[in-house]
């Protein structure tokens, strides 16, 4: 009926491990500012979504798990909770379902539904890798899902091919405050002089990250220091691997201070005149940072080995990929020898050409993220929203 207000959406919004949380809390808070306080939300999340008001069907824990030997022993719990949510979701006919990453467990949802006949719109947010390796993940995810919101602007092409809607909605780096540290701050709190030289260096936020590659960077750093003589070195972490990393650099040089938290991790970049990390979605807070960095990475030798058969690029990282081409070296085949990484560093430290180009390179990436426009969550809120219209149209007599 013209001149009837259409009902406040209800979005019902899953995830099964923290990073996702943390996106659906922005995504509800966005979705919120669009159309008020009376929107209606459900479904399982953490304690960023349950600030935003989602009283989650299960504790986040459940799902959280990673690796085999972990997964096994949990799985009955878990298809129970698959099995429990699907009815949910159909007893209470939401406008629209938002799965957020964790595909393991949120996809058997969406499976679960279709197999059902449910018709609502079903969304996901967070683009599986497949421009990496396993494309013919987006064929499947095409059988179940009307529409992917993805975090990096050159995904939507591979999930277009197969037949699956897809909007690059920008990466939520770039909401982060990577940008924003104080360099003078953190020097004042570690009693660490103007003019001394800090290094961050971030080996990984797994505990397998961190056993493989703490050798690898110590050996780096040693490297260093024989080239460009003494510095200081910070450590950012995450608290679930803290103490492993903690005991993992004490034998370091540039006697490691180990942080936790991203305030002090965004001062120590703001503090360091170059970084090496592990590869992954650091590379963009980095470039947030504008922190000139170099990447190492090691998986185990039959990992590596099976990997080298199906990946597609041969690039990955992400600033890099963004491009198009490579600025940040990266150190993750082959051999890999600390002195070749450590000159890497060198050269990043020492020769402001390029560190120059490094730095318009980084610009340009997080243009191309989104930075200074809309905002990742709002543009995905809105995504979400045009799907729910444009389904309630085709259902008005």
């Amino acid at each position: 009926m013209t001149g009837v207000t259409p009902p406040t959406p209800f979005v019902f919004i899953i995830t099964g491990e923290p990073s996702g949380d943390a996106l659906g809390g922005a995504l509800i808070a966005a979705l919120r500012q669009r159309v008020g306080d009376g929107l209606r939300v459900a479904g399982i999340g953490g304690e960023r979504m349950r600030e935003q008001g989602v009283d989650s069907l299960a504790p986040l824990s459940e799902f959280a798990v990673n690796g085999i030997a972990e997964v096994l022993p949990r799985a009955p719990s878990i298809f129970r909770h698959i099995r429990r949510t699907i009815a949910t979701i159909q007893q209470q006919r939401p406008d629209a379902v938002v799965t957020i990453d964790s595909s393991a467990f949120t996809w058997r949802v969406a499976h679960g539904l279709r197999n059902r006949g449910v018709q609502l719109p079903l969304i996901h947010y967070v683009a599986p890798m497949v421009w990496v390796w396993r494309g013919s993940r987006a064929r499947r995810m095409a059988r179940w899902y009307d529409h992917l919101l993805a975090l990096l602007p050159f995904e939507p092409p591979y999930f277009e091919a197969v037949g699956l809607s897809c909007t690059a909605v920008g990466h939520p780096v770039i909401e982060s405050g990577a940008g924003s540290g104080d360099g003078a701050r953190f020097r004042a709190a570690h009693g660490i002089g103007p003019d001394t030289l800090v290094l961050s260096v971030l080996p990984g936020s797994r505990g397998s990250e961190v056993r493989r590659l703490a050798p690898m960077f110590d050996a780096t750093l040693r490297e260093v220091e024989a080239a460009v003589g003494p510095f200081r070195v910070a450590v950012p972490t995450v608290e679930t691997v803290a103490d492993r990393v903690a005991a993992a650099v004490q034998d370091w040089p540039g006697a490691p201070i180990v942080l936790r938290g991203d305030q002090a991790k965004y001062d120590a970049f703001a503090a360091s005149r170059t970084a090496l990390a592990a590869s992954g979605t650091v590379a963009l807070e980095l470039a947030m940072a504008r922190l000139p960095m170099a990447i190492a990475y090691r998986l185990g030798p039959v990992t590596e080995l099976l990997l080298e058969h199906v990946f597609k690029i041969g690039r990955v990282n992400l600033i890099n990929l963004i491009l198009g081409r490579t600025l940040v070296t990266e150190h993750v085949r082959g051999a890999r020898r600390p002195a070749d990484i450590a000159a890497t560093l060198v050269e990043l430290i020492r020769d402001e050409r390029v560190r120059a180009a490094h730095l318009e390179g980084y610009g340009e990436a997080i243009r191309r993220l989104g930075s200074g426009g809309m905002s990742p969550s709002l543009k995905a809120a809105d995504t979400i929203l045009e799907i729910i219209a444009a389904r309630r149209q085709q259902q008005t007599p």
